[in-house]
């Protein structure tokens, strides 16, 4: 691998097979947006990616957690051409184009992640950090301009990109980014749920996730020895799942999750949900073996002896360096995972295991012990035990309370500090004022996003005279934290 600085942007290429391929990468991503900013980054690449004209060679930009990229594949002449426009436009975005660019992103509705991760991510962070994952925001018609002008100024620098090619810098490169100074990563994500927990979600099947030090090679091989077991339990033995997948997920330098999520044959959700958890508590108690060990040793050797690997390692050297972790080369990985015993892997793991968050669609139950034999407890959003004494009272329409049982057994309670509500079944949420991230403004009616992976609805078709609730809301929230109904919402 080498290195060159071109107009102050890192340069790292190495020799690969096929044609020229370059990768413009920078430290910005959805983690590092809010609630009220989601899809800012998503936004300004796009504007960046209108003002280039009609190109005959592959290209593509996309934006996941942590990083924004813009790829090409082509003539050396044709990349240093994309790769200039995309630097000026990023100095210079279309403002102009933003409700254009807005529609275009509400049509393509993507995700960072697959949703069972990013249910994973918002019970172990909140509505922050890798947590925004699982939340579509405010509406990208919703995003405020000046947070567009502010994140491109912030993230969309030369000291905050770092340029992969596969093969020499061509002739005449240039890379005219503005100048700036590279984001502080070296603060960890907050967790708000450090688990052991199982809890149910809007997931399609059940999912496992690990928080744990990225860069232990025995925790990396563990896992993958999971996976491979989990693969022939499920699969191959019971014929219950096809796709045993796998995620790891940044969340501060050398910190974050590995995750395993399974699909599910309709019906047998608990089932699979059960055999993860048991195969993981297997692994955690009895370890693995020095053969399994050396399987996925193998298989990592043949990954990184394929040339198409080039693009890859070259990806993962850009990672850390914008992210503040440290990039080993393959070779030296290597052999660290060659010196990993069976006690250190099923060491790291039973260590990991402790954190672990398992979801289950939301009609699942499962009864389930840790390895110590306690029972693994349910998680759920922040309770409290009984609702405040004081405040304003809000109920359901008599209407609603004469037709159902539920309805008479829910209220919503406003203080001074914030919203109660108490539910059906019986539990009382609390959402503080200093927690929310954002209010939705749907006509008479407010819907109240929590830092704490929680949501209020203060709206007239589910409590009764409720104009004192909301100026109640408005008067506590910045302005700034409120916004009207996306535009691009049904009525629904």
């Amino acid at each position: 691998m080498h290195r060159d600085q071109i107009d102050g942007v890192p340069v790292l290429w190495a020799e690969a097979p096929g044609p020229l391929e370059a990768v413009l990468m920078f430290g910005s991503g959805v983690r590092d947006e809010t609630f009220r900013t989601l899809g800012v980054t998503h936004l300004i690449e796009h504007l960046a990616m209108s003002t280039l004209p009609r190109l005959h060679h592959d290209h593509n930009a996309s934006v996941d957690l942590g990083l924004t990229q813009f790829t090409a594949t082509g003539r050396p002449e044709q990349l240093v051409e994309f790769l200039a426009k995309v630097c000026e436009a990023l100095g210079a975005l279309p403002m102009e184009r933003i409700e254009q660019e807005a529609g275009v992103l509400a049509a393509e509705n993507s995700s960072v992640t697959d949703p069972t991760t990013a249910e994973l991510l918002s019970i172990r962070y909140g509505i922050e950090g890798p947590g925004l994952a699982s939340f579509p925001g405010p509406g990208p018609d919703r995003i405020p301009l000046e947070a567009v002008r502010e994140t491109a100024a912030r993230r969309f620098h030369a000291g905050n990109a770092v340029l992969v090619l596969t093969g020499p810098p061509p002739a005449g490169l240039r890379l005219p980014l503005p100048a700036g100074d590279r984001p502080d990563r070296s603060g960890q994500s907050p967790v708000l749920q450090p688990g052991p927990v199982w809890q149910q979600a809007e997931v399609p099947g059940p999912g496992l996730a690990l928080l744990c030090d990225l860069d232990d090679d025995a925790m990396h091989l563990a896992v993958n020895v999971l996976r491979h077991r989990l693969t022939e339990v499920v699969r191959h033995q019971h014929g219950l799942s096809y796709d045993v997948g796998g995620d790891t997920v940044y969340s501060g330098p050398g910190r974050g999750e590995r995750v395993l999520c399974l699909d599910a044959r309709p019906g047998q959700e608990q089932r699979v949900a059960e055999l993860l958890w048991q195969e993981a508590v297997r692994l955690a108690t009895e370890g693995v073996t020095a053969e399994e060990l050396a399987e996925e040793v193998e298989a990592a050797r043949e990954v990184f002896e394929d040339p198409r690997s080039v693009v890859y390692e070259l990806g993962e050297a850009a990672g850390e360096l914008l992210l503040g972790g440290q990039y080993r080369e393959a070779p030296e990985r290597l052999d660290a995972m060659r010196a990993v015993t069976p006690d250190r892997a099923r060491a790291a793991f039973a260590t990991a295991l402790r954190s672990a968050l398992l979801v289950v669609p939301h009609e699942v139950e499962v009864g389930l012990r840790q390895a110590d034999g306690s029972e693994l407890p349910q998680g759920s959003c922040t309770a409290q035990a009984e609702l405040p004494r004081g405040g304003q009272v809000f109920r359901p329409s008599l209407k609603d309370r004469l037709r159902w049982s539920a309805a008479r057994r829910t209220r919503l309670v406003v203080t001074g500090e914030g919203l109660w509500s108490s539910h059906s079944d019986g539990s009382v949420h609390h959402l503080p004022f200093a927690d929310v991230v954002g209010v939705e403004i749907q006509g008479p009616g407010r819907l109240v996003f929590g830092r704490g992976n929680c949501w209020m609805p203060v709206l007239p078709d589910v409590f009764q005279g409720i104009g004192p609730a909301v100026r109640a809301i408005d008067a506590a929230v910045p302005e700034a934290l409120r916004y009207p109904a996306s535009s691009f919402n049904s009525a629904d």
